[in-house]
Order: C-alpha cells, then structure tokens, then sequence
C-alpha cells in the first residue's frame, strides 16, 4: 500500500509562495488601474464644459463607472483570497481540499492557486 501524500513538501510550498507572490503583484496593479479608470484620475479633460446635450453618454459613462466599480470589487476579493492562500503556505495547510482533506491537483493549485478545493469536492456542490 502506497501511503498518500497529506501536504506538500516545503520546496512545492516554496514554488506556490513564488506564483502567488506573482499574482499577486499583478493584481495589486489591475487593481489600481481598474481604481483610476473608475475615479477618473488620469482624466483632464473638458468633459464637464460641454453642452449637457449628452444624456446616452452620460449614461453610458455611468455604466462603465458601475461595471468599473464591480471589477475593483472582484480584484480586491482575489487579492484577499492571494493573501489567505500565503498564509496556508506558512501554516503547511495550502493545496488540502478543505472538503475531502486530500491534496488538490497541482495543475489545478497552478491555474487557480488560491483553491481551497478539489475538483472532485467542487462536483459534490452541483
């Protein structure tokens, strides 16, 4: 009988730390991209001299504000879930399916490295 691995060893660990790390950063700067779009801090422009003929602008520019608005709300979620998944890391607890308690596929910890369930235990949802 082959005993199954119940974590994963230090230098996978290690390798984790390293993607989330770059993620992480990455989203850190969507995010603030995403928060000036939103605020309108790179605009200097007339916008608020012209004639206020445009009500369909307006409009439109208020949607792209709320659609704005939910992807600085989502980014911040998958920043959160970045952080608590560094921090699994430093508890050795990262990659355990919090449902089956096995290891999650790390194919699947490299596409989506904040999981914190399997495949597997993600089907029992449906």
């Amino acid at each position: 009988m082959v005993d199954e691995q119940i974590r994963f060893s230090d230098a996978e660990l290690a390798e984790f730390k390293e993607l989330i790390l770059k993620k992480l950063d990455k989203a850190k700067g969507d995010l603030e991209l995403i928060r000036s779009a939103y605020l309108n801090d790179l605009n200097n422009g007339t916008d608020d001299t012209s004639p206020t003929f445009k009500a369909f602008e307006e409009g439109s520019e208020t949607m792209s504000k709320e659609a704005n608005s939910q992807l600085a709300i989502r980014q911040e979620k998958f920043i959160r879930d970045l952080k608590n998944a560094l921090v699994r890391i430093e508890n050795k607890t990262y990659g355990v399916c919090k449902v089956t308690g096995k290891l999650i596929n790390k194919e699947r910890l490299k596409l989506v490295p904040h999981a914190t369930m399997s495949i597997e235990a993600k089907n029992l949802q449906r």
